[in-house]
């Protein structure tokens, strides 16, 4: 069995190290303005799992994430009263503003880069993936040192087809080759600045922009648990796994 007091010191230690060995200033945007179309009428990022708010558990994993220096969190209008209050009540330190999005993601999360003070690098993660954890974090800003930009990525389980609007396959990536993106997604924050600068037309992620302008982008291993809650399928299935953590 692992010793868990041994786990928490380690964690401690990773986190101190990349502090010591960069003490540039680490910001994070929390992006969670979406319209929650496929829940049924539920708020995915105000909805419960283990009893607290979806969006609860994400700001704390930053919270307690000893690099990052300050926190933006970005919600609908109808979500900003709702969003300060559990600032307020759970007491994040770090969390500097909270503001409200754009219609596309792309216009949130600019919206979130705005807000941020002096930063270096950003951090940026969905609101609607609760189970992002303080290592999640830690390895995303290691692996960004190499590029300027990184993003945790899992390798795709299943064999993938590309077809035309005719349903017809026109070929079969080799599946070694293929990752399936999540957030976080770290950037310089010179990088992403000039990234959203010069944002055209709607992207899927952050790191999309990046390679646009030709930079190199890093790919980590994510977690096959670290979902995004889309659908009322999702958030059942959050809860399995959060009960698997919690055991």
């Amino acid at each position: 069995m692992v010793d868990i007091t041994l786990v928490l010191l380690y964690n401690r230690v990773v986190d101190l190290n990349i502090k010591m060995d960069n003490q540039q200033r680490v910001g994070a945007v929390i992006v969670a303005a979406g319209s929650s179309r496929r829940m049924g009428g539920v708020d995915k990022v105000l909805a419960l799992l283990g009893g607290k708010p979806i969006l609860a558990w994400v700001v704390d994993a930053f919270q307690r994430c000893n690099p990052i220096d300050q926190i933006v969190v970005v919600l609908s209008e109808q979500n900003l009263e709702r969003g300060q209050q559990l600032v307020a009540e759970q007491g994040w330190s770090k969390v500097i503003d909270v503001c409200a999005g754009g219609r596309r993601r792309q216009d949130s999360v600019a919206a979130g880069l705005r807000r941020l003070s002096n930063c270096d690098w950003v951090v940026i993660h969905d609101g609607a993936r609760p189970l992002v954890t303080v290592d999640l974090i830690n390895r995303g800003l290691e692996a960004a040192r190499e590029t300027g930009a990184a993003v945790a990525a899992v390798p795709v389980a299943d064999t993938i087809k590309m077809a035309g609007d005719d349903r017809i396959v026109h070929q079969t990536p080799p599946r070694q080759n293929l990752w399936a993106v999540q957030t976080p997604q770290v950037f310089g924050i010179k990088i992403i600045t000039e990234a959203y600068s010069g944002a055209n037309g709607d992207v899927t992620d952050d790191a999309s922009l990046v390679e646009q302008l030709g930079y190199r982008v890093k790919v980590y291993m994510g977690s096959y648990d670290n979902i995004k809650i889309t659908t009322p399928d999702d958030l059942a299935l959050a809860e399995v796994l959060w009960r698997k953590y919690e055991q």
